[in-house]
């Protein structure tokens, strides 16, 4: 069975380039959400096996949606994304349960490299 992916950033233009990463490599993609507050009511609806979530968005942002959707799930398995010059954020994820985390712009090389490290 294909790996269930939910993806999470406000710029619906950043969410279609991940997908059609995913896609493209045989991934599902079962949902997107644009702030962190839909990303955790997607993930107690759908129960991903894994989330990208991007750091800065409005409304609740990808540290909060993080801590909330490990609070649901502690073995949540989440892929911070994130901008160049955004490694003190990038350090607070990891350390409220981030996975791994990729730069915007995506390379598809290393988003796949870190999904599948993530979910072995």
């Amino acid at each position: 069975m294909s790996k269930r992916i939910l993806i999470v950033d406000d710029a619906a233009f950043m969410r279609m380039m991940i997908k059609d990463i995913l896609v493209k490599n045989g991934f599902e993609v079962v949902g997107e959400a644009s702030d962190g507050a839909q990303a955790v009511e997607k993930f107690k609806e759908l129960n991903p096996d894994l989330v990208t979530l991007d750091i800065t968005m409005p409304e609740v942002d990808g540290i909060a949606a993080l801590k909330q959707i490990r609070a649901i799930d502690p073995n949540a398995k989440v892929i911070m994304c994130s901008a160049m010059g955004q490694q003190a954020m990038v350090i607070d994820a990891i350390q409220a349960g981030a996975k791994d985390f990729i730069v915007k712009p995506f390379q598809a090389d290393r988003v796949l490299e870190a999904i599948k490290k993530t979910l072995s």
